[in-house]
C-alpha cells in the first residue's frame, strides 16, 4: 500500500463525475443536481455553471474554455469565457445512447464515451455496444472506434501517443494508438481487470492505472497487463478518481451510496474522499 488514510474533502452532493485538477483546484460534475463545481484543498466550492442535462467529463481547450459531456442530450458543451454555455459538438445522431466520460487532449481534440444501451431503465434495457467519438476543436466530430463495451474513464499518456480507456462492461482497460491526426489504431487490451469495474480513471508517472470500482467499492492501481500494486477502500461505492494536488500526489475519489438518477438528489450521499499516494499522476486529464 503507497496510500495513506483518507479524508473527506466535500460532501452532501448528489452524484460526482468527472473529477479533473486545474490551476489549484478539483474540478467535477454534480450530475444528478446539474452543476459542475470546484473545490481547493481548503474545502472551499465555487459554482462553475449549470448544465441542465446531466454533465459528466469535463476537459479544457487550449484557450482555457471548458468542455463538458452533456449526456441527456448527447452535446458536448463549451463554456465561454463570458460564462455563456454554447453547444461545442452535437452527437445526438452518431452517439448511441447518454454521453459518458471523456478526456480532451492538449489540442483540444475531445474522446468521449457513451452508454450504448438505457442502463437506469427499470430493468436496465438489454446490453449493446457503444461508440467512442473523437470531436476535434473546432466541434466536428468522427467515429473513435465502435464495439466498445460501455467506454468510461479514460486517459492520454504524457507523450500523447497512447489513449487508455476502460470499459465497464468488459472488464478492462483497452489501448489505441493515437496518429498524428488523432484517429486511434491498433486496439488492444491493456489490463485484465480479473472482476474488476473499471469506472472513472487515472494515469500516474510509472505508467500505472488508478480505477474506480463502482461494484466492489475501492480504488484500485493497476500495471498494464493487469497486476494490481494498491487498492484504497472506500466505505461508499468509488465512481471516479483524479490524481492531483501541488504535486499530484493527492488520489480524490468521488464516492456515493448509488448512482440511480431516482436515489441519489434525496440521499445525498456523494463524496470527495482523498488519500495521498507515493507516485505522481501523469499525463491527460
Amino acid at each position: 500500500m503507497n496510500a495513506s488514510s483518507t479524508h473527506v474533502l466535500l460532501e452532501n452532493r448528489a452524484f460526482l463525475e468527472g473529477p479533473r485538477w486545474r490551476d489549484g483546484r478539483l474540478f467535477f460534475s454534480d450530475m444528478h443536481r446539474n452543476v459542475v463545481e470546484a473545490v481547493d484543498l481548503d474545502g472551499n466550492v465555487e459554482v462553475i455553471c449549470e448544465v441542465p442535462n446531466n454533465p459528466s467529463g469535463l476537459g479544457w481547450l487550449p484557450d482555457g474554455r471548458l468542455l463538458i459531456s452533456s449526456m441527456l442530450d448527447r452535446c458536448v458543451m463549451r463554456l465561454e469565457a463570458g460564462g455563456e454555455l454554447v453547444v461545442h459538438a452535437d452527437l445526438s445522431e452518431m452517439a448511441s445512447w447518454y454521453l459518458n466520460d471523456m478526456v480532451v487532449d492538449s489540442t483540444g481534440r475531445a474522446y468521449v464515451g457513451n452508454f450504448g444501451f438505457d442502463l437506469h431503465s427499470r430493468p436496465p434495457a438489454e446490453f449493446a455496444p457503444a461508440e467512442l467519438i473523437i470531436v476535434e476543436p473546432d466541434g466536428s466530430a468522427r467515429l473513435g472506434a465502435d464495439g466498445m463495451a460501455f467506454p468510461n474513464g479514460s486517459v492520454i499518456s504524457p507523450d500523447g501517443s497512447t489513449l487508455i480507456v476502460g470499459q465497464s462492461f468488459g472488464g478492462d482497460l483497452v489501448a489505441f494508438d493515437i496518429d498524428a491526426k488523432g484517429d486511434l489504431s491498433n486496439r488492444r487490451q491493456w489490463a485484465d481487470l480479473a472482476g474488476g469495474i473499471p469506472d472513472g480513471i487515472c494515469l500516474d508517472a510509472e505508467g500505472a492505472v488508478w480505477y474506480a470500482d463502482p461494484v466492489k467499492g475501492d480504488c484500485v492501481r493497476v500495471a498494464e497487463g493487469g497486476e494490481e500494486l494498491d487498492r484504497v477502500e472506500t466505505t461508499d461505492k468509488a465512481f471516479a478518481c483524479m490524481l492531483g494536488g501541488p504535486e499530484r500526489r493527492h488520489l480524490f475519489m468521488c464516492v456515493a451510496a448509488d448512482s440511480a438518477p431516482h436515489k441519489t438528489l434525496d440521499a445525498l450521499s456523494a463524496r470527495l474522499v482523498v488519500a495521498e499516494v507515493s507516485v505522481p499522476g501523469a499525463g491527460l486529464p
